[in-house]
């Protein structure tokens, strides 16, 4: 066994449940957080999710449609609801990145890594993943007129995701080699940024949680969100964009009422920027592996 994959599977893992951690500690507005729940849930659920999840997800061996649908199962075990799927599409494939290759010791190296687990992606991924879809049942996502979820894979996972990359930010992801992630979102965290461990996830200070915001606030004003595009349409999209993008560049958002004020909008029009939640995860759960990076 090469003696750095147990650490490197650890530190992926302890990365991946403070990203999820940080997800609902730090108020993201249209998502459901400490601060403010919304959209018939609660911020527990969220973090109950991801930590039965994660055995699934970093299970030794396991595919990335394997993980996939163990993970969505544990998590419904416990939140009786979708809360994570779209996490866990992302995160799946850098965990199995991670396991392969537990030297990849730079951003661009474990982009390469991710890169060629989506290129070894199988027909058997697809059947796992496929499932997992269809039970989330998340609005939307899966209907389509070749390869519907809800019937049998013809071809493999990444070649189902890139029909859909055109309208799909996940897709996207799978299609692309996180050119999204690793191009636009780590980024905007900053050099400095660093996933805080423990107590500190839960209870980020003033520079983590403007770090946080930063980085939803950018893929907010970049992208038209896939999960408001399905539920809302994209002129509703757009103007989510929009407003973001005004956002860009403002610090210690959390003093501004206006901030609470367009978390709580969003949420009483049931607007959920879903999918920018889900890409500022997997974006923060890549940071936790920073430390690696920097050799430390």
């Amino acid at each position: 066994m090469n003696r750095e994959l147990p650490a490197a599977v650890a530190r992926a893992k302890a990365a991946f449940l403070c990203a999820c951690t940080l997800d609902v500690a730090v108020r993201k507005p249209g998502n459901v957080s400490l601060q403010s729940g919304g959209h018939r849930m609660r911020a527990a659920m969220f973090t109950d999710s991801a930590a039965a999840a994660a055995g699934p997800l970093f299970a030794p061996g396991a595919g990335v449609g394997e993980r996939i649908e163990a993970a969505v199962a544990a998590s419904w075990s416990v939140a009786h609801c979708n809360t994570n799927l779209g996490i866990l599409l992302l995160c799946a494939p850098v965990a199995v990145a991670v396991e392969q290759r537990p030297d990849a010791a730079t951003p661009a190296a474990l982009q390469q890594a991710i890169g060629e687990v989506l290129s070894g992606l199988s027909l058997a991924d697809a059947e796992h993943a496929y499932r997992a879809i269809a039970r989330a049942n998340p609005g939307g996502l899966g209907d389509a007129p070749a390869e519907d979820v809800r019937a049998a894979p013809s071809i493999d996972l990444r070649a189902a995701m890139a029909l859909s990359a055109g309208h799909d930010l996940i897709a996207r992801q799978y299609r692309d080699g996180y050119a999204d992630v690793f191009g636009v979102a780590l980024p905007a965290l900053g050099p400095g940024f660093a996933c805080p461990s423990g107590a500190g996830c839960g209870s980020p200070d003033a520079g983590t949680t403007a770090a946080v915001q930063r980085l939803y606030i950018a893929l907010l004003g970049s992208f038209a969100d896939s999960h408001i595009v399905r539920k809302h349409g994209d002129a509703v999209a757009q103007t989510v964009m929009a407003a973001a993008h005004a956002w860009r560049g403002a610090e210690g958002v959390d003093d501004e009422p206006a901030w609470a004020a367009w978390d709580e909008s969003l949420k009483a029009r049931g607007i959920n920027p879903g999918t920018s939640a889900d890409l500022t995860v997997v974006t923060l759960m890549i940071a936790g592996l920073a430390p690696r990076w920097h050799g430390t």
